[in-house]
């Protein structure tokens, strides 16, 4: 159960990122981080929340994320007011392996932490 919620909110949260990115820009939240600070947070829940949903496979879910990533940002190349940029795809790319490494700690830490109950 708590796997399908999971991958419900990844997939939400990467629904709502390629909306952000796609979208007109006077949708798109903006905050005191900038742009690379606002692509690199999105980025790193996304690599959380993917993770976390898809825990059995990193290292294909880091290449099927890249890859997707490298879509979206072609994808700028025909909505109107966007850009695409050698350099999001780079941060946005990075940050999500990175998310992706965070979700593999944190699954790390609680099979520990589980492992340690048990054993008690």
């Amino acid at each position: 159960m708590m796997t399908i919620v999971l991958r419900i909110f990844a997939w939400l949260l990467a629904a709502a990122v390629t909306f952000a990115t796609l979208g007109p820009a006077s949708y798109r939240p903006h905050s005191h981080l900038g742009q690379d600070g606002e692509h690199a947070f999105a980025f790193i829940l996304i690599g959380v929340a993917f993770g976390l949903a898809y825990s059995r496979n990193r290292p294909r879910t880091a290449m099927i994320a890249v890859v997707m990533i490298g879509v979206i940002e072609l994808l700028q190349l025909w909505a109107p007011g966007r850009h695409a940029r050698l350099e999001d795809f780079v941060v946005d790319a990075l940050t999500a392996c990175v998310g992706l490494v965070i979700a593999a700690g944190l699954d790390w830490a609680l099979q520990r932490m589980r492992a340690a109950t048990n054993a008690s």
